[in-house]
């Protein structure tokens, strides 16, 4: 029997940047993960504005920036031009193409750095919760051990077993068309093929390899049935109306365009986050950036109420405002698809319009990439959002915004000095902001998100958001 405060099961995106969240506040973490080793294939290549915004808050950004391939726009299905991110609410105006084989290694070593144990080829089988703890049978493949936690995460991909087990509901629609992918060596031309009768395929230049997506011409009798060199190559065969030889196969696999989302992210010790709560059509290549964004919402949330320090319904603010985002991307993915598919209607040509004026442009990008998140709206053009990343002078020396937040702590930045007091309810950091003239304090929640923002002074404001997102701890009295 194995002792920890939270037990995340899936070791993909969403389970490493959580455990490493939890971690980094003080939290035991242990992840377990049915497959042995790292995938050997990579499922997607692209890291939006919204996931480098919020890596730069923990200092792991620049590092990923550095090894990618930046491209001054967000990925967009069914409209014949690009979503610039030039003018967009983002620190980070690209797109990031790097493996995810590659953001998963760099999360894997910050969770281990932090003392995350990590547990592969062990599946969690079952689990059973009481009002104190969760307990987990899981299996190596040879014998089952338990594994009881405060709390238990779900992080296990779509036919997530935390979810079915929890009983959580999943409703959505089904799949109307599937299509296959591979990662295969042939000859090609990249971008789009099309065949005599007008269907098409795509072709994506990879390193050494291509991938090659195209849709199935009946749906399958089994969609998890594993798919084969032979059938991929009977349907490329099939659309191009000729023989193209495919070898060399790397990766196989079939999506659809379901949209489900879990009925709730929490059932008492149990959350879920990543594809475990929701699937959607891959438009906008979303995936992982969603799951990132689960991930860095739960993290803050899970561990001050593992610690006891958290303001009473705070974990219940995780499903509130990643469900509701939820909703968003499974509305934008499905339109987009929708757009794609209908291109001779009167309202995809309208929506084309949209895209085509700079300000509608704008308007899109950001919310294919979730870049207009925003928790809590207010007065302040700041509130509720991701505070941007604007330069500071803290202790005479230059810094950034996005550097108060590498600890993982709520920061309240004091750019008057008039806040001095708040020290014993709340990290404050005295600094100057040269570029930022409406801004006198600002109470920044772990995420980065903007809890508080004033002008002037508005202490019973502050004394609200301080007692709701960190905690019933001691505030100055009144002046």
């Amino acid at each position: 029997m194995l002792e920890t405060d939270v037990l995340v099961a899936g070791a993909g995106p969403a389970g490493l940047l959580l455990a490493a969240e939890l971690a980094l506040a003080g939290v035991r973490t242990t992840v377990v993960e049915r497959h042995p080793a790292r995938p050997p294939y990579c499922r997607g290549f692209n890291l939006n504005a919204r996931s480098l915004d919020l890596l730069a808050r923990r200092g792991l950004a620049e590092g990923l920036v550095a090894e990618g391939h930046r491209v001054p726009h967000a990925p967009v299905t069914g409209l014949p031009g690009p979503l610039l991110l030039a003018d967009a609410a983002t620190d980070h105006p690209f797109s990031l193409g790097i493996p995810q084989t590659r953001v998963e290694e760099v999360l894997e070593g910050w969770a281990a750095d932090l003392g995350v144990e990590i547990l592969r080829g062990h599946e969690l089988r079952s689990f059973t919760q009481s009002p104190e703890s969760v307990s987990s049978v899981v299996h190596n493949g040879q014998f089952g051990r338990t594994i009881t936690a405060r709390f238990l995460v779900g992080c296990d991909g779509g036919r997530s077993t935390v979810r079915k087990q929890a009983g959580i509901g999943f409703p959505g629609v089904d799949a109307r068309w599937y299509a296959l992918l591979g990662d295969v060596e042939c000859e090609l031309p990249y971008g789009v093929s099309a065949g005599p009768d007008g269907r098409t395929l795509f072709v994506i230049p990879r390193p050494g390899y291509v991938r090659i997506v195209v849709r199935e011409d009946d749906p399958p009798a089994d969609k998890y049935a594993p798919v084969t060199l032979e059938r991929l190559q009977a349907q490329v065969d099939a659309v191009l109306g000729r023989h193209v030889e495919l070898r060399s196969p790397r990766w196989l696999t079939r999506f659809g365009d379901a949209a489900r989302l879990a009925s709730r992210y929490r059932e008492g010790r149990v959350l879920l986050a990543g594809d475990a709560a929701h699937i959607h059509p891959p438009a906008g290549a979303i995936g992982v950036n969603v799951a990132l964004d689960d991930a860095f919402n739960l993290g803050w949330k899970l561990a001050a109420t593992v610690l006891g320090t958290a303001p009473s319904g705070l974990l219940d603010t995780y499903h509130a405002e990643r469900h509701a985002a939820g909703e968003r991307i499974l509305a934008n993915t499905r339109a987009q698809v929708a757009v794609a598919e209908c291109s001779s209607e009167p309202w995809a040509d309208l929506l084309r319009r949209v895209a085509a004026h700079p300000a509608g442009n704008r308007a899109l990008a950001e919310i294919i990439t979730g870049l207009d998140a925003c928790y809590e709206p207010g007065g302040h053009p700041w509130s509720g959002r991701l505070a941007p990343d604007v330069p500071l002078v803290v202790g005479g020396r230059e810094t950034r915004l996005a550097a108060l937040l590498h600890p993982g702590r709520p920061v309240l930045v004091d750019l008057t000095g008039a806040f001095a007091a708040w020290s014993a309810a709340v990290e404050v950091v005295a600094a100057e902001a040269p570029s930022t003239s409406d801004v006198g304090a600002v109470l920044l929640r772990p995420d980065g998100h903007v809890a508080w923002v004033t002008s002037g002074s508005d202490e019973e404001g502050l004394a609200e958001a301080v007692h709701r997102w960190v905690g019933d701890v001691p505030v100055p009295a009144p002046a």
